[in-house]
C-alpha cells in the first residue's frame, strides 16, 4: 500500500485551512508542498510563509519539493518552516551529495527529484545517502498534465537500482496520478503517490484520498 500526498498546490488557496483541515482528516499520508521560483521552472508558487503557515495546523509529514534553483541556499529556512522532507532537484545541484548531506544534518529526510528526460543512472553513485526520489511524471512547473507513460519503465529500473545498493530508498510519482494508474505505478515499485488535481478538483476529495489509499 504506497503513501498518498495530495499536493496542496492544488488546493483552494481562499480555503487553505479548510482543505489542509481535510488533508488531516483523511486517509492521506503526507501534505505534498511544491516551491517554484519562476526560475527553475516558469511557474511561481508559494514559499516560506505559506509552509510556516500549513505546519501550524498539518498533523502529518511535510513532503517539501523544491523546484527551484540553488535549493542548498534555503536548507535551514525550510527546516525551521517545518519541512520533514526535503527534495531538490538533480537538474538544480550542482553539488548534489554536498546538499544531501545539509539536509540531512537539520534532521530531514533527503529527496532528490528527476525531471522526465533525466535518466535514473545518474543517482547511481548516490543512491544509498537518498531516502526519497521523486520521479516527475509530467514536465515541472504546472498542475493537470498528462501522465507520461515511460515512467513505469524508469520506476522499475529505479527499483532495481535502489534493491542492488541495499538501500531503503523510497520511489515518489508526481504528476498526472489518478485512480487508473496507480495500481500500474504500485505495481511497478512506486511507495508514494502525489496527487494535486485529481484530489482537490474531485466532488469529495476525502473519497478521491480513499480509492488511491485502497490500491
Amino acid at each position: 500500500m504506497a503513501l498518498i500526498a495530495p499536493s496542496i498546490l492544488a488546493a483552494d488557496f481562499l480555503n487553505l485551512e479548510r482543505d489542509c483541515k481535510m488533508v488531516n482528516e483523511s486517509a492521506a499520508d503526507w501534505f505534498h508542498l511544491d516551491v517554484m521560483d519562476g526560475l527553475f521552472v516558469p511557474n511561481i508558487s508559494f514559499g516560506l510563509p505559506v509552509i510556516e503557515a500549513i505546519n501550524r495546523i498539518a498533523t502529518k509529514t511535510l513532503d517539501v519539493h523544491l523546484m527551484i534553483e540553488k535549493p542548498e541556499r534555503y536548507v535551514k529556512d525550510f527546516k525551521a518552516a517545518g519541512a520533514d522532507v526535503l527534495t531538490v532537484h538533480y537538474e538544480a545541484s550542482t553539488h548534489l551529495h554536498r546538499s544531501l548531506q545539509a539536509i540531512k544534518a537539520e534532521g530531514m529526510k533527503a529527496g532528490v527529484a528527476l525531471n522526465p528526460h533525466t535518466s535514473v543512472q545518474v543517482l547511481e553513485d548516490t543512491i544509498q545517502d537518498i531516502d526519497l526520489v521523486c520521479l516527475m511524471s509530467v514536465n515541472p512547473g504546472f498542475g493537470g498534465q498528462k501522465f507520461i507513460e515511460r515512467t513505469y519503465d524508469k520506476i522499475r529500473k529505479l527499483k532495481s537500482m535502489i534493491t542492488a545498493a541495499g538501500s531503503n530508498t523510497l520511489i515518489e510519482i508526481d504528476g498526472g496520478v489518478n485512480n487508473n494508474n496507480a495500481p500500474k505505478l504500485i505495481e511497478a515499485g512506486a511507495d508514494v503517490l502525489v496527487a494535486g488535481s485529481f484530489v482537490f478538483k474531485s466532488d469529495n476529495p476525502t473519497a478521491t484520498i480513499a480509492d488511491l489509499k485502497s490500491h
